[in-house]
């Protein structure tokens, strides 16, 4: 097998839960943080810019404008600034990711916000229990080695009371955007981030990710069984994304 043939084989494998699945995504993040705003940006045809301003809009941390905030899977920080440049905002947000080089990509855009990067697994925070007001992930869940685990410790570091926001892609209902959707996602999308990003294996792991992730109401179970209520989702463009929100009981 070619090396090539390999890579995208391990893509394909940690899209679907291999045990590899952590050091892969981890990797792959490391890899491409120099052109990933770029890219999600121009793949997203910068829908995703409104996509994450709605989802902070559902975190309605207007309850709570004092508080800590969680920015989970935080990437290159572009929710963590934002959040924290809302009129009223008077607290603190922490932008977590085990990719550190992500990290670093974003950390010009915080210039002396109160937005604080940590380089730390999102199954095992560096925080307090109850020490956040709310928490925020923007296309993070679904890279996660163990979504369950990775809810209950949101849930661990989240006040009661305190929401959780999921952004997410998701499949679209509808038989003529599903199939203009899958055929963008599975065959442009790949090419295209492969020969910006100059890896090939990246962009073939996100359709697949997406393709292997829980539907919007089964996301919705599993946020209740990890202990959150008045769970809701809200789909976006025609059902290519949705936001989860749930309070943790």
């Amino acid at each position: 097998m070619s090396a090539l043939k390999s890579a995208e084989q391990n893509a394909l494998d940690a899209a679907g839960g291999s045990a590899d699945k952590r050091r892969f995504v981890k990797a792959m993040f490391s890899d491409i943080a120099p052109r990933y705003d770029l890219l999600n940006h121009l793949l997203s045809f910068n829908v995703d810019r409104r996509w994450r301003r709605a989802a902070i809009r559902a975190l309605e941390w207007e309850r709570a404008p004092d508080g800590l905030y969680l920015d989970l899977c935080a990437g290159t920080l572009d929710v963590a600034v934002e959040l924290a440049l809302r009129a009223g905002f008077r607290g603190r947000v922490i932008g977590a990711d085990f990719a550190e080089p992500m990290l670093r990509a974003g950390r010009a855009k915080i210039a002396a916000r109160p937005v604080f990067p940590v380089a730390a697994d999102a199954l095992s925070l560096p925080l307090s229990p109850a020490s956040c007001a709310g928490a925020i992930v923007a296309f993070g869940v679904r890279n996660l080695a163990d979504l369950d685990a990775g809810l209950r410790e949101v849930g661990r570091v989240l006040q009661r009371g305190g929401r959780l926001v999921i952004l997410e892609f998701t499949t679209p209902r509808g038989s003529l955007v599903r199939a203009g959707y899958h055929f963008y996602f599975h065959h442009v999308l790949p090419r295209l981030g492969g020969l910006i990003s100059g890896n090939r294996s990246a962009y073939r792991y996100l359709p697949e990710s997406v393709a292997h992730f829980p539907s919007a109401p089964e996301l919705a179970q599993r946020m209740t069984l990890a202990g959150f209520e008045d769970v809701r989702w809200t789909p976006l463009t025609f059902g290519i994304a949705a936001i989860h929100r749930g309070v943790k009981r």
